[in-house]
């Protein structure tokens, strides 16, 4: 996943954007749908203060854009679960025209360890496969491999998920973009976390420093018996980073 940040020094010139805008922040907990179960998620982030220089020539800008999608997911069984995100969309502007768009679609097959919030340690891996729009991504077709490994450690809970993407021209040219979350329980419906979300480049040759991306977000869970909400602020930590980035998630099981 390929998340932008907040700038936290004085602004100077990037000669290389890394990254564009993603649908989804947010760190995989290897937790899965119940079997025969359709659970819905709303993504949505929005970028107060961003770049105003398009990743790439006739993408999307990111300042004061609005990016999200609905996650549609269905428990296939005890340790695999599908999900279809439709439609990801955007609000903002790009080169002659602004308003709505239509950004692609992603298919996601999520394999993980049974009841993984009972345990201490759990494991996955996700895999998502994405059709794009050509303003959102600079390649029609992309995809996703997200390996997750976390602790439950009561209070305290620890995850990562070490993200490659690709645009499949070859193994040297994955890029690199992890995320990792560390949250403590503050009562059984509420946490608070950290999470960081960075992108260093393919791996041949990582970005230089001002290049990469690294963002910080504060983030708030409330767990209702109706519905799960996570929202967060992130906050940059670099010069290929915006300034502020807003996201929101609610998420509830349809059946």
């Amino acid at each position: 996943m390929r998340v932008l940040a907040l700038l936290a020094c004085a602004p100077i010139a990037v000669p290389q954007l890394v990254s564009a805008q993603t649908d989804e922040i947010q760190v995989y907990d290897a937790r899965l749908a119940a079997r025969g179960r359709f659970n819905l998620t709303l993504h949505n982030n929005f970028i107060p203060e961003g770049l105003t220089t398009p990743a790439f020539a006739g993408a999307l800008v990111a300042d004061r854009s609005l990016n999200g999608v609905p996650e549609w997911s269905y428990g296939v069984s005890s340790w695999f679960d599908a999900g279809l995100y439709l439609p990801l969309y955007s609000i903002g502007k790009r080169t002659a025209h602004s308003g709505a768009m239509f950004d692609g679609v992603k298919l996601r097959l999520l394999f993980a360890v049974p009841r993984a919030d009972d345990r201490t340690f759990f494991y996955g891996v996700n895999f998502e496969f994405s059709y794009n729009a050509k303003y959102w991504d600079a390649t029609r077709f992309t995809s996703e491999v997200r390996p997750i490994i976390g602790w439950h450690l009561h209070p305290v809970d620890i995850i990562v998920n070490p993200i490659f993407d690709t645009a499949y021209d070859g193994l040297e040219n994955l890029d690199f973009a992890p995320a990792t979350r560390v949250a403590c329980d503050l009562s059984r419906m509420w946490k608070l976390a950290i999470e960081e979300y960075d992108d260093f480049g393919p791996l041949h040759q990582f970005y230089a420093g001002n290049q990469q991306v690294h963002q910080l977000y504060g983030v708030v869970d409330h767990t209702t018996k109706a519905l799960d909400i996570e929202a967060g602020v992130g906050f940059g930590l670099t010069d290929a980073s915006d300034r502020i980035t807003l996201k929101l998630i609610l998420s509830r099981d349809l059946n």
